[in-house]
């Protein structure tokens, strides 16, 4: 049985395209209705990850005399209070239960109905974008504690999931709250899919992609299940991308406002300021950040960082010392999320022109810098699927000590040099990968870019460089004839 108080959110109750990927997620998610106590679970993620559809694959797989009761927070507006948030919970829980509204002054009250209304039987409770429900009350989360203590895991046969776009919201007040220590039994963040799960997701169709068409699309959507979901096959990558982001009524022409409006309400601006320093330089450390903002150094702009962070919107890379493989105190800041990067870089300068549509007919190939943008949105994906490339070059991942980008600056004694992506075993070796996106075959020149970033690098006496070349549209026979690295790498391998 499946109670929604909203039907478009209860996913089990739409039909959605197949399921992809999410297989260890469900896994985790199965192994809850083993058990003979009551469960409680956490499921964090960006928007549009798919929480809600993994939610709804779930209770399919839960036995068949299961209730599923979904309850959802209200989006986040400059008119939206704590007590509205009450009372529509209240007004949910009198169409599920079938009951009159309940009193919703309190949420001790609340809950009360909630546990009473759940007490016997089996049943699934999602409390769907939790931070929406609770971030206004700070009476929300102690009563929810307490409602659970003392009512709801008196059934046994109950899971209760919490589940939130704000991760960093869920993060320092659900996890990180002693007061939930020892409760949760299963905590899920959801991340990006694989290059090979979003051709699945795409469909059969895909397969007749080449890899720099397909590249192109993911360029954009990145492995972001919604977004994936409105791209139409039977046209080109250019096309698509011109139908979504520069198009007045496109889906991701709209969806960067709306994803900070929800996640991070009045303070959206200043999220906004910390992500477009990170466009005009990709690979930030906090003083670049502070001297580009002409802000002081403070923990402020620290702690929004983290929430992006969080968010699954950048990433914090830090570089480490090749001789003893200890993690260093430098770090760099960029941005992890492709679309995020597009729209800023592309859509939201030109945000006026796309309304008059002025780009129904120009090719998206003109705009300034692409080639650079591109290569950066190829890095990325690459590294966002480092299991799948470690799984290529034949790397065991109990071999690795430290991978991830890497940087060394440069000091009276050694030079200075960015990795794109650089792999160190317990074996001493190093697998340095240069990652390279050309809308033409790689040159020869590559060689030696590569060759003198190995040079550079600070590495101990006697110790393997494996230099790997990533690519997405194919290299040179003089770069083959070369016989320098020690894999070619075709993103086609990483989709087979």
């Amino acid at each position: 049985m499946l109670f929604c108080a909203r039907s478009y959110k209860c996913v089990g109750c739409v039909v959605a395209k197949e399921f992809v990927g999410r297989e260890w997620e469900l896994q985790q998610l199965k192994k809850l209705l083993e058990t003979n106590i009551a469960q409680f679970a956490v499921i964090k993620g960006r928007r549009r990850i798919g929480k809600s559809r993994l939610i709804g694959e779930f209770v399919k797989h839960a036995p068949k005399n299961t209730t599923f009761v979904s309850l959802s927070g209200l989006p986040p507006t400059p008119d939206v209070t704590a007590k509205d948030q009450r009372d529509d919970f209240a007004r949910q829980m009198g169409r599920l239960f079938q009951i009159p509204t309940p009193y919703s002054e309190d949420w001790g009250d609340l809950f009360w109905h909630l546990s009473h209304h759940t007490r016997d039987g089996r049943y699934i409770v999602l409390l769907d974008e939790i931070s929406w429900m609770g971030m206004e009350d700070p009476t929300f989360l102690g009563k929810l504690k307490t409602a659970w203590d003392s009512m709801l895991k008196n059934n046994n046969k109950l899971i209760l999931i919490l589940c939130g776009s704000v991760s960093s919201w869920i993060e320092d007040n659900i996890l990180k709250n002693t007061g939930f220590v020892g409760r949760i039994d299963l905590v899920l963040t959801l991340e990006e899919l694989s290059m090979s799960e979003s051709l699945a997701l795409l469909g059969k169709q895909s397969r007749t992609l080449s890899p720099f068409e397909l590249f192109k699309v993911l360029s954009v959507t990145g492995g972001v299940p919604r977004y994936l979901e409105t791209v139409l096959l039977k046209y080109s990558a250019e096309e698509n991308i011109k139908r979504l982001c520069f198009t007045k009524g496109g889906i991701l022409f709209r969806e960067f406002d709306q994803i900070f409006h929800d996640l991070f309400s009045t303070r959206s601006s200043i999220y906004s300021d910390l992500l477009k320093t990170l466009v005009a330089f990709p690979r930030a450390n906090l003083e670049q950040i502070f001297s580009s903002l002409n802000r002081e150094k403070s923990g402020v702009i620290s702690h929004y960082l983290s929430d992006l962070i969080q968010a699954g919107f950048i990433s914090r890379d830090y570089t480490w010392d090749l001789r003893k493989a200890k993690i260093s105190l430098l770090s760099q800041y960029r941005i992890s999320d492709n679309y995020v990067r597009f729209y800023l870089k592309y859509v939201e300068p030109l945000k006026e022109k796309i309304e008059k549509g002025d780009f129904n007919d120009r090719s998206l190939s003109t705009l300034p810098g692409w080639d650079t943008i591109m290569g950066l949105q190829f890095e990325n994906m690459v590294i966002k699927n480092r299991k799948t490339l470690h799984q290529i070059l034949g790397i065991n991942s109990d071999e690795i000590i430290q991978d991830g980008p890497y940087f060394q600056r440069q000091t009276t004694k050694r030079q200075g040099c960015q990795v794109d992506y650089l792999i160190q075993t317990k074996y001493n070796s190093f697998t340095v990968c240069e990652i390279k996106f050309s809308k033409n075959p790689v040159g020869p020149s590559v060689v030696q870019e590569v060759r003198d970033k190995i040079k550079a690098m600070d590495v101990p006496r006697h110790v393997s460089c494996r230099p790997v070349l990533i690519h997405v549209n194919g290299v040179e026979d003089s770069v083959i004839g070369e016989d320098y690295f020690a894999s070619i790498v075709n993103m086609a391998d990483f989709i087979r």
